[in-house]
């Protein structure tokens, strides 16, 4: 669905499950800037309110995401971390043109729709390797909303943007997270 050049390796989940409660935390922080980033998307689109209206809802079950880690974390016993840096997303933010604001805003779309489509991929591959019921239940109703906020994305992309133009340039973020990827999945975290 998502055309991810390079799949993560399914061992990738025995790290994860090895230190389940970094990388509850860190997951936790993922889903707090998803919500961040969708509420600096509404700051960029005042003039589009169906978008403002769907992106208050993306950043409001973002939010829930984040309450229900953080729930798990403290179930567990688990300590709840500080923020941390996400490498993974600071280079693919490097990747975001600077030209018109049409421009601007269609890859900032893309963007948020790359993450969401590694992050679900990543959800993916918990889902089937670890041994964690619980977590892998949770992880599956994750990976369908991270599809769904992933479509969502590449959809308010080309509606923006020329369809033809985002297709392409889709295809080029395509391969740089495909070139920068392959230095992560060897770390506790949902994208390192």
């Amino acid at each position: 669905m998502f055309k991810l050049k390079l799949p993560t390796d399914p061992r990738w989940a025995n790290l994860a499950e090895g230190n389940i409660g970094e990388i509850l935390t860190d997951h936790a922080w993922c889903e707090q800037k998803a919500a961040t980033n969708a509420i600096g998307l509404i700051t960029m689109l005042p003039e589009y309110p169906e978008i403002v209206t769907e992106l208050l809802a993306i950043a409001q079950e973002e939010l829930d995401h984040f309450s229900q880690v953080h729930e798990i974390i403290k179930k567990r016993g688990h300590t709840f971390g500080r923020a941390r840096k996400d490498d993974y997303v600071n280079e693919l933010a490097k990747f975001i043109v600077q030209g018109t604001r049409e421009d601007l805003i269609v890859d900032k779309m893309l963007f948020a729709a790359m993450i969401e489509a590694r992050s679900c991929e990543r959800f993916k591959v918990l889902t089937e390797n670890i041994k964690d019921e619980e977590l892998k239940v949770f992880y599956k109703e994750l990976m369908i909303s991270e599809a769904n906020h992933y479509t969502t994305f590449i959809g308010f992309a080309r509606q923006l943007g020329d369809p033809e133009k985002v297709n392409k340039r889709w295809e080029e973020w395509l391969e740089y997270e495909a070139s920068i990827i392959k230095s992560y999945g060897n770390k506790e975290t949902i994208h390192g």
